[in-house]
């Protein structure tokens, strides 16, 4: 099952104390809404991977509704896969020297187009719809990872709705990257898996106290909803 979260009381009143609401994100519009899965591939979802982070399968399911409820409502949904290039050992040295040679090799095998711990895990609902976009950083928003900035302009999106693993690298730094640039952004609590329930929730605390907004599934697609039911008769007028 997903990571057991709840946002302690402490966190939620000096959310209240500070912007006089729980949640910053209690209406959308719809239109202007992205889902954006981060990293869901083989790679990091499968327990026989050195990144596998089985907790992520538990989601699977969460992620899916709320895709379908995005794109019912008018948003669009894009699909995020990590590509490690193969000049990493310099040009992303950084990184790449924190693993053991051989381990780095392996992350840069499978992350690479083709490879099957590169593909997303078969069970996401993937639509012909959908955007697919590659990164080669843990956020998607930085500079030269990827063109995702580009996806969201070409369709006017201001709220970004992070899912993915793992919640404390790549689905954290690329929902505080959206932040800074502007995009209202949120996690879902149950939408989102790490390595452990304290890596997860000490992500989510930071991030909501800072960053953005959190929610979980079932309260998500409710507010998705109902918003979408607010603003259908202005769109028929």
């Amino acid at each position: 099952m997903p990571h057991p979260f709840e946002m302690p009381r402490n966190y939620i009143d000096r959310i209240v104390a500070r912007q006089g609401r729980e949640h910053t994100c209690e209406t959308f519009d719809t239109e202007k809404t992205a889902l954006v899965v981060v990293d869901m591939q083989n790679y990091f979802m499968d327990e026989s991977q050195q990144a596998g982070c089985p907790v992520g399968q538990t989601i699977v399911d969460n992620v899916n509704r709320i895709a379908d409820t995005v794109r019912r409502t008018g948003g669009i949904v894009i699909w995020i896969q990590n590509l490690a290039p193969a000049d990493t050992p310099v040009s992303w040295k950084t990184a790449h020297e924190r693993n053991l040679p051989e381990k780095g090799d392996i992350r840069i095998s499978s992350m690479t187009r083709g490879a099957w711990p590169f593909e997303l895990w078969p069970t996401l609902d993937v639509q012909e719809e959908d955007h697919r976009v590659i990164k080669r950083r843990y956020s998607a928003f930085i500079q030269g990872s990827s063109d995702i900035e580009l996806v969201l302009r070409d369709h006017g999106i201001e709220n970004v709705l992070i899912c993915g693993v793992a919640t404390n690298v790549c689905c954290e730094s690329t929902a505080r990257d959206a932040m800074m640039l502007n995009y209202r952004t949120l996690m879902v609590s149950d939408g989102c898996a790490t390595a452990t329930d304290e890596e997860h929730a000490n992500a989510l605390k930071a991030f909501y106290l800072h960053f953005g907004d959190v929610q979980a599934t079932d309260e998500l697609c409710a507010r998705l909803e109902a918003s979408d039911r607010r603003n259908a008769p202005a769109a028929a007028e």
